[in-house]
């Protein structure tokens, strides 16, 4: 059972509650500047306020060491001014300018700025508790004694992701505080509209972890409850839960006129404001004197008025930056024409499953470099994975490297973020694609828009592996691809070799940003198979290879859909018709030169792929080859896809859904 602690009555030193005034101050000044701008028409921006907050993250930022990290929300503005942010930069970026912290591409739901140990800001509810994790395991396995402060609201419990953070977290011992700002309000729904339960520091006991719940409008209440749960996690012993509990004094966003609080209530509650009261109690109790505390409350507003003032008249960013920051450099969705194509080495090969080829590049992986690390369900000995692609790898390099974790994929892929923008590479597996869906707001929301949120300070080096499954019905056997497509940011490779799998992985494990890197279980046992090189290797991204050279038509593909393009293109020789296929081994960046450069010379394209074909990749590439050979094309583009339809379990239901060679002939006779 979690505690009630009033730790108000214990002894506040002069110095340290002067300096919780000062924190409360800074916040509270900033606080009514941003929303002095916006009632007078100065400025125009979202603002969700933190009136009646402030002591709150007063008390929380004192409690931290400065290289502590904070994790927070689209509600931090007291957190992040509390933790010291700079106010020029900071101002700038909420209000969208060029000189913002990430160029005015993030917006308050966005602030990064390691330099002040704010690790990450999120302005999706209850998700910052995945990422928090991510950033202490790489802090523990690093050997730092730096704690992750994840700050969130009341709101955010009723939030899966809160409460597989806590599981995580608790399993593993990590050093996290998880400090629930409880301002008596989840946007505009009162506690006891969305939970029965009385304290929410309560459900810390379900993880066996220590909880406790604090007045939040007392600074040194806060600041001991933080200090305490920020010891214990420094020192080992794991995570702790502080429930903060006050009222919020404005409404859920700027102009939002509360008409859903009590009106008696609300008038109480803003007569006797936190600060005010604070400030009456360090005067009353002989702490500080009126002219001190006038003193602090001047200079504060002057640098506050100051930055604001600059950030407000900054220019916004250059039109040219919206295209930069997707990926590392300038790379965008469409690859750099190869001007010198990498080719598989020459010398010893050994012959490899695509199972064995992805061990031994992660074996070697890690063997070189101690930041990689796996994180996946039942990938740890004595399982090794439920395909043995991870087998003996952590009993070679350890559990602290290949972490079994419970199931919960969007656990896993929020550690996997944290960790890399812990300075770790992380390399999580999903099991089967379909379970993207279930990870998907970490993938889509956090992964592929670290970089550019941050301004091009930072990405998220994550490979994300991921299974294509067949025979297990609608929910084991799907192909998402598209929609990882659809999601600028994130890299989407789909080898169809083992000695392309070991290039593109290798790859992948080198690229500043996230990765999905898609397998194909039907080239697991022996469709995959061939000669690999025995030295390492890497194959550039966005450089497709030509599998079969040919002059009538290109059957451009990938994935396993490669190999029914070999066998059709088979067939259509006895036939006299010769076919070229494009293997495009990566679809972001798309190398669409090498498919133009083939259908200019064939004039003639199917384009295939196992996903469903309504607005599959396929669509995208026959526009993108129709726009630019509209004079060149003898015939139609034709696409061979998977049926819209779930995929069935019946065996001859999927065949009737998947594409194969027939198909693929079939297409290719239509336009030759």
């Amino acid at each position: 059972m979690a505690t009630q602690v009033d730790m108000g009555t214990r002894a506040l030193s002069s110095n340290r509650a002067v300096e919780l005034y000062r924190l409360m101050s800074k916040v509270h000044h900033s606080d009514q500047r941003i929303r002095k701008g916006l009632s007078s028409g100065e400025i125009a921006m979202s603002y969700w306020p933190v009136d009646g907050q402030e002591a709150m993250s007063a008390g929380a930022a004192l409690a931290l060491s400065s290289t502590d990290q904070l994790v927070t929300t689209y509600r931090g503005l007291g957190d992040v001014v509390a933790k010291g942010i700079g106010l020029s930069g900071y101002f700038a970026e909420i209000l969208g300018r060029g000189t913002g912290l990430s160029k005015g591409k993030a917006g308050a739901m966005g602030i990064y700025d390691p330099d002040h140990g704010i690790a990450w800001t999120t302005g999706i509810v209850g998700a910052g508790p995945l990422i928090a994790n991510g950033i202490a395991l790489a802090e523990a396995i690093k050997g730092s004694d730096r704690v992750v402060l994840v700050s969130f609201g009341d709101g955010a419990t009723s939030i899966g992701y809160v409460h597989e953070a806590m599981n995580m977290a608790a399993l593993w011992a990590l050093p996290v505080v998880f400090f629930c700002q409880n301002n008596a309000w989840a946007e505009c729904t009162p506690v006891a509209g969305y939970t029965r339960t009385a304290r929410l520091s309560d459900r810390a006991a379900g993880y066996a972890m220590p909880g406790v719940t604090v007045d939040g409008t007392d600074p040194h209440a806060v600041y001991r409850a933080v200090a305490e749960a920020a010891e214990r996690a420094r020192s080992g012993a794991g995570p702790s839960f502080v429930e903060a509990v006050a009222y919020r004094l404005q409404g859920h966003y700027f102009g939002d006129q509360m008409p859903y609080a009590d009106p008696d209530e609300l008038a109480a509650k803003r007569a006797d404001p936190p600060f005010a009261r604070y400030r009456r109690r360090l005067v009353d109790e002989g702490l500080a004197d009126e002219a001190d505390l006038d003193r602090i409350d001047v200079e504060l507003v002057a640098e506050i008025d100051a930055a604001f003032a600059a950030a407000r008249d900054a220019d916004p960013p250059d039109a040219d930056e919206l295209t930069r920051d997707v990926f590392a450099g300038h790379a965008i969705e469409i690859a750099s024409p190869v001007t010198e194509r990498a080719a598989i080495p020459k010398g010893e090969t050994e012959t490899l499953g695509l199972v064995q080829a992805i061990h031994r590049t992660l074996d070697r992986a890690m063997a070189a470099d101690d930041s990689v690390v796996l994180l996946g369900e039942d990938i740890a000995d004595p399982s090794g994975g439920m395909f043995k692609i991870t087998a003996g790898l952590s009993t070679k390099y350890g559990a602290h490297r290949v972490r079994d974790t419970p199931i919960a994929e969007s656990s896993i892929i929020g550690a996997a973020v944290g960790a890399a923008l812990g300075g770790l590479r992380p390399v999580a597996e999903l099991m089967f694609m379909d379970f993207l869906a279930v990870a998907m707001d970490q993938i889509a929301n956090h992964a592929a828009k670290i970089r550019y949120m941050s301004g091009g300070r930072t990405g998220a080096p994550v490979v994300i592996r991921a299974m294509v499954g067949t025979a297990a019905g609608p929910q084991h056997s799907q192909a998402f691809e598209a929609w990882a497509m659809h999601t600028p940011g994130i890299k989407v490779v789909w080898p169809s070799t083992a000695a392309d799998a070991v290039g593109l992985l290798n790859a992948c494990l080198a690229e500043q940003d996230p990765c999905l890197f898609i397998e194909s279980m039907k080239l697991y046992y022996g469709g995959g198979k061939g000669p690999v090189p025995t030295a390492d290797y890497v194959i550039p991204l966005g450089q497709a290879d030509v599998k079969r050279a040919g002059t009538d038509v290109t059957i451009c593909t990938y994935g396993s859909l490669v190999h029914a393009a070999l066998g059709a293109a088979e067939q259509l020789a006895a036939q006299g018709i010769s076919t070229e296929v494009v293997d495009l081994r990566t679809l972001v960046p798309l190398d669409l030169a090498t498919v133009l450069e083939s259908v200019r010379k064939t004039r003639r394209l199917v384009v295939a792929h196992e996903s469903v074909g309504f607005c599959g990749p396929g669509a995208e590439i026959a526009a993108a080859v129709g726009t630019e050979l509209f004079g060149v094309l003898a015939s139609p583009i034709q696409r061979v896809a998977g049926t819209y339809t779930p995929v069935p379990r019946a065996a001859t239901l999927e065949a009737a859904c998947r594409p194969d060679a027939a198909r693929l002939v079939e297409a290719v006779r239509r336009i030759v």
